[in-house]
C-alpha cells in the first residue's frame, strides 16, 4: 500500500490541534492549555515552585549568549574571574 493512499488515520496519530500559547507563565514556559492533562495527577507538577526560596527564583541561568559559567558568577554578583583568585 502506497504512502498516499485514502486510509483513514486512527484518531491518537491525527496532528492536535491545541493552539499556540500567547503568554509565558511567571516560571518561563509558554502558558499553553493541552485539553486532556490532568493538573492533579500525581505525574504533574502544577507549582514547580513552591516551598523555593526568593534567591532561588532570582536566578535564572537560562541565557543563550553567555557561557554558563558567567551566568552563576554574575546571578551570584560576583564578577567575572573572582572565583579564580581564591586559593
Amino acid at each position: 500500500m502506497d504512502k498516499n493512499s485514502a486510509v483513514a488515520k486512527p484518531a491518537a496519530s491525527k496532528p492536535a490541534a491545541i493552539p499556540p500559547a500567547t503568554t509565558i507563565n511567571p516560571s518561563g514556559a509558554p502558558d499553553q492549555i493541552v485539553p486532556d492533562v490532568d493538573l492533579d495527577h500525581p505525574a504533574v507538577d502544577a507549582d514547580p515552585r513552591a516551598n523555593t526560596t526568593v534567591d532561588q527564583n532570582r536566578i535564572d541561568f537560562n541565557d543563550p549568549t553567555i557561557p554558563g559559567d558567567v551566568a552563576v558568577a554574575r546571578n551570584l554578583g560576583m564578577t567575572e574571574g573572582e572565583d579564580e583568585k581564591k586559593d
